[in-house]
């Protein structure tokens, strides 16, 4: 595969237990389908719960041509916007790979834990229902989406503690 930005062969390497291509130059990482939520669910497995898909809302879902050419199929990469992060990825509507440049992968780890901290303090109840009934209707395998639950059943856990200590001690008398 061939550097987007460097047109130098890429190498491999693992980016938190999964292998990615990269560029020894430039840093960018090639992750094909899939494992950029794999390697975002390893490094932050509080963060499991919340995947930002890049095809999945077509009003959301902006893009216009970017000067790169794909690593895997040597087509055109797109540019859009990962989710409302104003983070520019470039992307392969061809084999769904994502191209990020140097520092990327840490600034949209960054800004998910920012949307979970916002996501579970200000919709909590929303966002707990939403992940049970993905459970039984989720893209990914029950598995997945039952790990998915139980890790935002724990971050809100975290947030009462941390925002309402009185509460969680009430909570902690009431079990004894």
């Amino acid at each position: 595969m061939i550097c987007p930005t460097d047109k130098i062969t890429l190498d491999k390497a693992v980016v938190f237990g999964v292998e990615v291509e990269y560029c020894p130059k430039c840093l960018g990482l090639w992750f094909e389908e899939e494992e950029l939520r794999w390697a975002k669910d390893n490094k932050e497995a509080n963060l499991q719960w919340l995947d930002i898909d890049l095809w999945k809302d077509n009003d959301k879902f902006k893009i216009s041509p970017g000067k790169k050419l794909c690593p895997k199929d040597r087509l055109p990469l797109y540019e859009t916007e990962y989710g409302d992060s104003g983070i520019e990825v470039d992307i392969c509507n061809v084999c769904k790979g994502v191209w990020l440049d140097r520092g990327e992968f840490q600034k949209i780890i960054r800004y998910l834990k920012e949307k979970a901290d916002q996501k579970i303090l200000n919709n909590y109840a929303k966002t707990l229902r939403g992940e049970f009934w993905e459970i039984f209707a989720g893209p990914e395998t029950f598995k997945e989406e039952l790990n998915d639950f139980l890790a935002v059943l724990k971050l809100l856990n975290y947030k009462l503690l941390a925002q309402y200590p009185g509460i969680h001690k009430t909570i902690g008398q009431l079990q004894k």
